[in-house]
């Protein structure tokens, strides 16, 4: 399961911020993710309080907030940008570009001029947007 390596990343990552910044205790951790990163979030939130709980006491209280982050695609060809909900799909057919990405470019097209040319701008991936402690 991906959802525990991306929270030990998450919270190794805290853990160095805290160590070169001279952090005595990390009380928040902000967390974005793409809205086409494949996450169980309840695994990935229960990933992080074991994660959390089970390191130095640095960590153990953080709270943890996730905000998911729309995507937006941009064509190469005309330099239109929009996002990715507003792209007429199946069900089966936005799973799979869940899944894969890449694919994208099977089902959808640029609005504006029709290209199939087109490269996610935002709405890809995990990372640490802030960590708070004092």
């Amino acid at each position: 399961m991906h959802e525990w390596a991306l929270a030990e990343g998450v919270i190794s990552t805290a853990l160095e911020v805290a160590e070169r910044e001279g952090l005595n205790e990390i009380t928040a951790i902000k967390i974005k993710m793409g809205e086409l990163q494949q996450i169980d979030l309840e695994i990935f939130e229960l990933a992080l309080r074991e994660i959390r709980q089970s390191q130095m006491p640095i960590v153990a209280n953080a709270k943890t907030e996730m905000e998911k982050e729309a995507a937006v695609l941009k064509c190469r060809v005309c330099g239109r940008e929009w996002a990715f909900g507003d792209a007429l799909l199946a069900e089966e057919e936005r799973e799979s570009i869940h899944f894969l990405p890449e694919i994208a470019h099977t089902y959808i097209t640029c609005p504006e001029c029709k290209s199939p040319d087109f490269q996610f701008m935002k709405g890809r991936g995990v990372w640490i947007d802030s960590i708070v402690g004092r």
